[in-house]
């Protein structure tokens, strides 16, 4: 196992992006049914409502999975700074614990999460410039 942070970083993003994709597929089908899941997807069907949470919490991820990923580039292209590890870590500890703290529906958890993984891009952005 590597101890370099960067690998370890692009390591987590993944498992961070499996569980949201097999979260999503899982309640999905235990929402709709097997039949719905494994046929065509013609017909829409409206999920209930812990599917419909884990697939809008896997859509926040994509929509931030570009800007983590080329800052990741971008840091290791600079070489790294302690200010843009701090950002990867707040990053993805926010994005870990995004998909629970939406699919539990507290107020404020799934706001929290998404704001300190936004200051985490932001971290890394301002480590990347300042190198």
């Amino acid at each position: 196992m590597t101890g370099d942070p960067f690998v370890l970083a692009l390591a987590a993003f993944a498992l961070i992006a499996l569980v949201h994709i097999g979260a999503h597929s899982m309640l999905l089908k235990a929402s709709v049914g097997n039949a719905w899941t494994i046929g065509p997807r013609d017909v829409p069907v409206s999920p209930g409502p812990l599917a419909a949470r884990a697939e809008r919490a896997l859509r926040n991820f994509l929509e931030t999975a570009p800007a983590f990923l080329a800052l990741m580039l971008a840091v290791h292209a600079s070489g790294g700074s302690s200010l843009a590890e701090t950002g990867m870590a707040a990053y993805l500890g926010g994005r870990a614990a995004y998909l629970p703290a939406y699919l539990s529906a507290l107020p404020w958890a799934r706001s929290t999460c998404w704001l300190i993984a936004g200051i985490g891009l932001v971290l890394m952005l301002i480590g990347v410039l300042a190198t």
